[in-house]
């Protein structure tokens, strides 16, 4: 297990870069011009993110971009 230590200007940072990640995979994922085997992996990609995105966002936040 790794672990860093961030300051609460560091941590709003990685929330914000992870949530408009978030953001534009969910928009990747409405787009039914996407093939099915990248749209897999864009998937893939939002979990770990997604999990990511839990250890440093408040539950409400987390809310939002709970992957259905």
């Amino acid at each position: 297990m790794l672990g860093f230590i961030v300051n609460d200007m560091e941590q709003k940072e990685i929330e914000y870069l992870i949530k408009r990640e978030l953001e534009e995979m969910l928009m990747d994922l409405q787009d039914k011009r996407i093939d099915h085997r990248v749209r897999r992996a864009i998937k893939e990609r939002y979990r770990i993110l997604f999990q990511l995105f839990r250890r440093v966002a408040e539950e409400k936040e987390c809310i939002k971009y709970i992957p259905k």
